[in-house]
């Protein structure tokens, strides 16, 4: 087979259109992505894996055999492979600035990628940078991570003298509405950890997550004729909007970073006899999560204590956790990754994830899974980019961690 660059492999990648789809009841929720877990299984094959499974729900599963008599744990590396609702990623442009300069870049005619708005730009002068036409997104998040984890096992395979355990490779749908991990199965990806391969910016390394919740506040109301509604008519539109303005002011998505958590309005639809809001509950800290919740339904209860019983109903659903009490127990995987960074010249930053990632959910699930960077910047948006060299690099943490693997916690 010809070996591929890792930036071959990544435009490839981006040809195929995988955005998910959030209200779809089928999975994966958009059979598109099944296109592309269908090219990424002949290449996994094409490659020399093995065991290579694509089941019936998208989710597709190999194997890099060990090649050593010791006792090693099996590891895992996992992606997803759907792109963001939130931007198209239907013929997507993507297109290679060599040897970036550090100015502002021209995406189309009359679209840039400023740097005034964009700093993160200036971090990879001299690199060579993917970036979009400025009408869709890229999809680095997460078709970087697939590109890495795939030019690791090509490496790995090329190169027989490195001694490794057996790994195991995952690539899954729909991770961008949150049911990427639902459908995986554990217990046949049999590892005792895994690291998904789906963060930023070089030396990104994350195990902390934020709590997350949702949360469908809805309001019925009684619609009369507005010249004769005094006392009879009750607005379910203008209640929204009030219940609204009763959340702790400032605890929004615009207003807080690192740790602190927040309430997101997500949507909202409504009129005089029926209304709904939508929104997301997020924070890293359990008890100030637990809070969170309470507090949407005290409002539900000054609510109808105003305007009448059931006029305002909520439902709260926990969507995952954060991941930190599972891995402290097996710190040493965050501690192997660390090395990795540091072995491939790439300096460690860790920090908090503002989001989640399958990792979270499949770590609760018995799986310890913290999360690796790609390279991918600015996601989800026409202004993403990434840089074939810290592709590159995380292809070679991949790599270095499967080594210190067998070097270092053989049995």
């Amino acid at each position: 087979m010809l070996v591929l660059t890792i930036q071959d492999r990544f435009i490839r990648y981006t040809q195929f259109d995988t955005q998910s789809a959030e209200n779809s009841m089928t999975v994966p929720s958009t059979p598109k992505q099944l296109l592309f877990a269908k090219f990424l299984k002949e290449e996994m094959e094409a490659e020399g894996l093995c065991d290579v499974v694509l089941d019936g729900k998208g989710y597709l599963y190999a194997t890099l055999p060990a090649n050593t008599d010791k006792t090693v744990p099996a590891i895992g590396f996992i992606s997803h492979y759907d792109t963001s609702p939130d931007c198209s990623g239907e013929n997507v442009k993507a297109k290679v600035v060599k040897d970036y300069d550090g100015g502002d870049i021209e995406l189309s005619p009359g679209i840039w990628s400023r740097t005034a708005t964009f700093p993160e730009l200036l971090c990879h002068v001299g690199e060579d940078l993917i970036v979009t036409d400025g009408t869709t997104l890229l999809g680095a998040d997460d078709k970087a991570g697939i590109a890495a984890i795939m030019h690791a096992m090509a490496y790995l395979v090329r190169h027989p003298e490195i001694e490794h355990g057996t790994v195991r490779v995952a690539f899954n749908p729909d991770e961008e509405i949150g049911m990427g991990a639902h459908h995986f199965d554990v217990g046949a990806f049999a590892c005792q950890w895994a690291y998904t391969v789906d963060g930023g910016d070089a030396g990104e390394l994350e195990y902390e997550n934020f709590n997350a919740a949702s949360a469908v506040v809805t309001f019925t109301g009684v619609c009369v004729h507005p010249g004769y509604a005094k006392g009879k008519m009750v607005n379910a539109g203008r209640i929204a909007a009030e219940f609204a303005a009763m959340l702790p002011k400032g605890e929004i998505p615009e207003e807080t970073e690192g740790y602190e958590g927040f309430y997101h309005l997500t949507g909202m639809t409504g009129n005089c006899e029926k209304a709904q809001l939508n929104y997301i509950i997020r924070d890293h800290d359990s008890a100030k999560f637990l809070h969170r919740k309470a507090v949407i339904g005290q409002i539900v209860e000054q609510i109808n204590a105003k305007y009448g019983a059931k006029v305002c109903e909520a439902t709260v659903e926990d969507q995952y956790y954060n991941m930190l009490e599972k891995i402290k127990p097996v710190r040493h995987i965050v501690d192997i990754a660390r090395k990795a960074m540091a072995d491939a010249g790439v300096m460690p930053k860790v920090q908090p994830i503002r989001g989640g990632t399958d990792g979270a959910q499949l770590s609760f699930r018995g799986l310890p899974c913290p999360n690796l960077f790609t390279g991918a910047v600015n996601f989800h948006g026409p202004h993403e980019f990434v840089s074939v060299q810290v592709m590159e690099k995380a292809a070679k943490v991949i790599v270095n961690i499967i080594k210190a693997t067998c070097t270092e916690y053989h049995l």
